[in-house]
Parts: structure tokens; C-alpha cells; sequence
């Protein structure tokens, strides 16, 4: 009779327990999500309500696919294989799956989305409705809140944008205020945008570099200059870099939110303590032509032209021919066959004047012009003119004086005869 083997384990119903209690638990630590995690996963099926998707070792969670839909189409964005990001809105102790959500505000359970997301800092969809007194009413599908007018937007400076740049909008907030049970609730899209400004800057600050051309939107219009987001960061259009006109404003060349091109001037680290914001000087007028680079093709010595007066001084008047190019008109220049004190006694400011080029050097931006030029010409001209009708004049006297001296002698002629 042969013996048993004691070299193979014997394996009983308390081991298989056991074994399967370890792998339990195994799994659930593996499957171990909390509520307001952002997980990452990949997309493995899109049914016609949910869709399903791999966290990793985490297991699979569920996703409404109504998140994906396009308001306009009624089209589903999301396709198997697809990564996607999202919240963790149930980590299964609630409906026994992990659910997850991109954007509260989107389908049922409302209530309780907003809590979490206040608890858990996560963003909400919502539609701004109308404007009130001092901020907008959002509806987050269907309930009430409010979004003060400080935090619907990154803009800084006193000027307010339009209320109409808003209402109508679906933007994402979160959620900073729940009370009286539910009945106030206040958002912000301002922090939000804060932060994706934080995330988006770091990779702006590897562009920014003196020399360089940025695509940036116009935020801000002060007196003193425009400010520009460059994506996560704002420089400064100081007003003397807007061009080489002379502006009382920007909003004479810009617009908020218009999209330009500038280049970096100067970047300085900040005088506040740790040096984390850093002011960074923007140029317009340096990829601009320079007006006076065809100044002398253009303008011609003695060339007459039209130009506005735009200053007046004791020693003359600067008129402007073109944008950015002015040309100074000597007070000897002004008047003809008088003295003139001042270049107010014969002009005014905003005046049209009809000048003459007198001499071009574009080097140092001068431009000698003169308004008696004209006035000389005519004066001349008539003088000319008077000469040679005086000329004229003499010398059909003289031709009539002529004949008549002959006619005299002929008839004295004929008398001897």
C-alpha cells in the first residue's frame, strides 16, 4: 500500500477560503478610489446611455455619455480606445460601481452633485441666463445660482465688458457658496479660470523671450497702454508702442478682445517678494513699417502737399503730412512780408494747410516745410504776369510812335516833291 506524498500541500476548503479572501481584498485595494479624485482612463465601450472605462488598476468606472453629446447635433464625442479625464463622483460604496464625471451639472442627481463639488472643489456646468444686480444668474440644470460680476471673468481695470459678452453662454464654474438648504447658491469662473490661466502660463513662459513674436487677445484698455493674455500671461503695450502715430488712447488702434501679434521688448523679474510675477514689455510699433523709411520717395524737395497742424510754438508749427510723420514749419515760414511772433497768430491747431517740402532727412526725423512757398509762387506768378503785360503794353506804344514818325516823313517827302 503506497504512502501519501508529503511533499505536495494538501489543500482544503478553509485554504481555498482563504486564498480567495486574500484575492478579495487584493481587489479592493486595487479598486480603491475616493470621492473628488480625477483619475485618467481609457474609453472600452460606449453604450447607448453609459459608457465604460479602465482606471488602471482601479477597476472600471461608468460615465453618462450624455457628457459627450453635442448640444447642437445630438451627437456622441467619444469613441472605445479614446483617454479620457474625469472626476470621481460615487467610488462605489453609493451605487456599488465607480461613476465618474467631467463637468457637474449635466443629468440627474443635482443636488448632490453640487455638494460634492463644493466639498471636493470640482467644476459645474451652467448657463448664464440674465444679468442682476451686481453679477448674472446661472442655471445649472434647472436650479438657481448666482455669479458675482467680480468673478465672471479675468478682466482687470475699472472698464466692465459688456453684460452681452456672457448671457447666453455655457461656461464651467465651481461651486463656493451652498446655503439655505440649497436656495443660495453662489459660483465662480473666475478661479477656474485662474487656475487653467496657471496651467496653460508654464508653458507660455518657455516662449517668452526678448526678440520674440506672440499671438496674444487683447484683455485690458487703460490710458496708459493695452494689456495682452499671451496664454496664462499678460504683458504690457505700453501707449508709446501701440505705433508711430501719436494716440490719446489705445482704444484709437485696439479692441478687447481682439487677437494681435507683438513682439517682446523687455521681460523684468517682479520688485515683490519671491519674484514669481514678472512685468513683460509688448511692442506694436516694432513690427510696424516705419513711415519715415519711404519718407523721401514719398515726399519729393519741393513738392507741395496737404498736412494738419498738430502743434504750435513760438519758433513755428509742426504739421503732420502723413501718420507718424510731421514736419516743422519755421515761423519765417509762415507768413510773407511779415513778422510773426507766434505761430498762433496765423494758425490753429487742427488747422489743413497746404504746405511745400523744403528739405528731407530721414535719419534724425526732419522735415523743413514751408507755407509761403505757395503764396510766394502766386506772388510771383502775378508779378511775372504784370511784367509782361506791362512789356506788351510798351511795346505796342512804341510800334504806334514808329509808324507815326514814318507817316510824318513820307508826307514831308511828298511836300518837296
Amino acid at each position: 500500500m503506497s504512502q501519501p506524498d508529503d511533499s505536495k500541500p494538501v489543500t482544503t476548503e478553509d485554504d481555498f477560503a482563504a486564498l480567495f479572501a486574500a484575492s478579495e481584498a487584493t481587489e479592493k485595494q486595487q479598486r480603491q478610489v475616493n470621492l473628488g479624485d480625477v483619475v485618467q482612463g481609457k474609453v472600452i465601450a460606449v453604450g447607448q446611455n453609459s459608457a465604460f472605462v479602465a482606471v488602471g488598476g482601479k477597476g472600471e468606472a461608468v460615465i453618462d455619455v450624455d457628457e459627450f453629446r453635442d448640444t447642437k447635433t445630438g451627437e456622441i464625442g467619444l469613441q472605445v480606445g479614446e483617454t479620457i479625464e474625469a472626476t470621481v463622483i460615487d467610488d462605489g460604496r453609493r451605487s456599488g460601481s465607480i461613476v465618474l464625471k467631467r463637468t457637474l451639472g449635466r443629468g440627474s442627481r443635482l443636488p448632490s452633485e453640487l455638494e460634492q463639488a463644493l466639498a471636493h472643489r470640482m467644476a459645474v456646468e451652467g448657463l448664464v441666463a440674465g444679468e442682476n444686480k451686481g453679477g448674472f444668474d446661472v442655471q445649472i440644470s434647472g436650479v438657481k445660482a448666482f455669479c458675482p460680476w467680480s468673478q465672471i471673468d479675468l478682466r482687470r481695470g475699472p472698464e466692465r465688458p459688456a453684460a452681452s459678452q456672457f448671457i447666453g453662454q455655457r461656461f464651467r464654474f465651481y461651486v463656493t457658496k451652498i446655503e439655505s438648504g440649497g436656495r443660495n447658491i453662489v459660483v465662480s469662473r473666475r478661479e477656474l479660470l485662474e487656475e487653467e490661466s496657471a496651467a496653460l502660463a508654464e508653458k507660455t513662459w518657455e516662449a517668452i523671450k526678448v526678440g520674440a513674436v506672440l499671438r496674444g487677445r487683447v484683455t485690458t484698455l487703460r490710458d496708459f497702454g493695452a494689456f495682452v493674455d499671451l496664454g496664462g500671461v499678460e504683458g504690457l503695450i505700453h501707449i508709446s508702442e501701440l505705433g508711430y502715430g501719436r494716440f490719446k488712447h489705445p482704444s484709437e488702434v485696439l479692441q478687447i478682445g481682439q487677437e494681435i501679434d507683438v513682439q517682446v521688448l523687455k521681460v523684468d523679474p517682479d520688485s515683490q517678494e519671491g519674484g514669481q510675477r514678472r512685468q513683460i514689455s509688448l511692442s506694436l510699433k516694432a513690427l510696424a513699417q516705419d513711415p519715415w523709411s519711404t519718407v523721401r520717395e514719398q515726399f519729393p524737395v519741393g513738392s507741395t502737399v496737404k498736412g494738419i497742424v498738430r502743434r504750435l510754438e513760438a519758433y513755428g508749427a509742426f504739421v503732420e503730412i502723413a501718420p507718424a510723420v510731421e514736419g516743422l514749419v519755421h515761423v519765417s515760414k509762415l507768413a510773407l512780408d511779415r513778422r510773426i511772433a507766434h505761430a498762433r497768430q496765423v494758425l490753429n491747431v487742427g488747422q489743413e494747410v497746404e504746405v511745400t517740402i523744403l528739405s528731407v532727412d530721414p535719419e534724425p526725423r526732419r522735415l523743413s516745410l514751408s507755407i509761403v512757398e505757395q503764396a510766394r509762387r502766386v506772388r510771383d506768378d502775378a508779378v511775372t504776369a504784370e511784367k509782361a503785360e506791362t512789356h506788351e503794353v510798351m511795346t505796342k506804344t512804341n510800334q504806334r510812335t514808329t509808324f507815326g514818325s514814318f507817316g510824318d516823313l513820307l508826307a514831308a517827302s511828298k511836300k518837296k516833291s
